[in-house]
């Protein structure tokens, strides 16, 4: 579980931006498969307040769509937070841009398993801290793998 239990953010490295990382067609095949528009999202951390895992992510979700803007593909398929999404749609029902979030999650871990990055699953939940692990968040977990 977090470590960041209060409402600010987490605190998030610095992102390396190289011509050939942006250029790389990752955001590209993102709208592709997502058939979501992420360029429109100008970052008004609407979808990062609704989410009820927010204060479990390592990288909220209006960050995680930054990144997939700058074709930060390493940084976000090897990070826990797509794979915490609880699939609930907040974000995308709060997304004033209509940006279906949740549909690019999805994509996210289907690009993620492409590349053979493990995931998350019910089994790593540690039996004592299961109790306290978000209902949404445990229903998320079990639909992935139906995925």
């Amino acid at each position: 579980m977090s470590e960041n239990m209060g409402l600010a953010p987490p605190r998030n490295p610095p992102i390396k931006l190289t011509r050939k990382k942006v250029r790389a067609g990752f955001k590209k095949r993102v709208i592709e498969l997502s058939g979501q528009p992420v360029d429109a999202c100008y970052q008004c951390g609407n979808c990062s307040s609704g989410c009820p895992l927010a204060q479990e992510m390592s990288i909220l979700p209006n960050r995680i769509i930054r990144l997939v803007q700058l074709g930060q593909k390493d940084d976000i398929i090897h990070n826990d937070t797509i794979w915490i999404c609880a699939s609930c749609f907040q974000c995308t029902v709060r997304c004033p841009k209509g940006i279906d979030i949740q549909a690019v999650m999805d994509t996210l871990r289907q690009i993620a398993l492409e590349e053979g990055v493990d995931h998350f699953g019910p089994d790593q939940i540690d039996p004592e801290h299961a109790a306290e692990v978000p209902q949404p968040g445990l229903v998320g977990v079990y639909r992935k793998l139906s995925t």
